[in-house]
């Protein structure tokens, strides 16, 4: 059972994509391409969110096909790839939708994800974490991995659901 306590005045949900939605490893084909493996769990997250009417934003310091396809399929309008520096970008966020640090959480995973992460209020990682970022004051950690359920784990805790 999770651990994880938000607060019921949660709007939108900010998340990074590699590490938190997959399992952080990118498979690399003979021919040179490039694949990431999307845990099913992960993806009905955000599913739950849209039809309980979070609003839910991908900040990533990476472009793939993958957040592509999920922005797409759950019709996410604020995706943002290939960011070097994302609190810019969840700072613009924050302010373009006027959410008070109450209605919004970041989920990261790696240091490019430290600097946000100590901005926001609401601050989620997984277990995979470096230790700066699992030592981060007020900061949850989820019980499952990055692309192992750690996204569902959060959309379930958000709609109130327990396992």
């Amino acid at each position: 059972m999770s651990d994880l306590k938000l607060p019921d005045t949660i709007k939108m949900i900010i998340t990074d994509f590699d590490g938190v939605v997959t399992d952080n490893c990118v498979y690399i084909s003979d021919s040179g391409d490039m694949s990431r493996k999307l845990n099913f769990a992960d993806v009905m997250g955000f599913s739950i969110l849209k039809k309980n009417g979070f609003d839910i934003a991908i900040v990533s310091g990476e472009t793939n096909r993958a957040i592509e396809i999920i922005a797409k399929k759950f019709d996410i309008k604020e995706v943002h790839t290939n960011i070097r520096k994302k609190i810019d970008v969840i700072k613009n966020i924050v302010e373009k939708y006027s959410l008070s640090e109450d209605e919004y959480l970041y989920i990261g995973d790696d240091v490019n994800d430290l600097e946000s992460l100590k901005f926001v209020k609401n601050r989620l990682t997984v277990p995979h974490a470096p230790v700066a970022l699992k030592e981060l004051d007020g900061i949850q950690i989820t019980e499952n991995d990055g692309g192992c359920g750690a996204f569902r784990e959060v959309a379930d805790c958000l709609i109130g659901l327990k396992k």
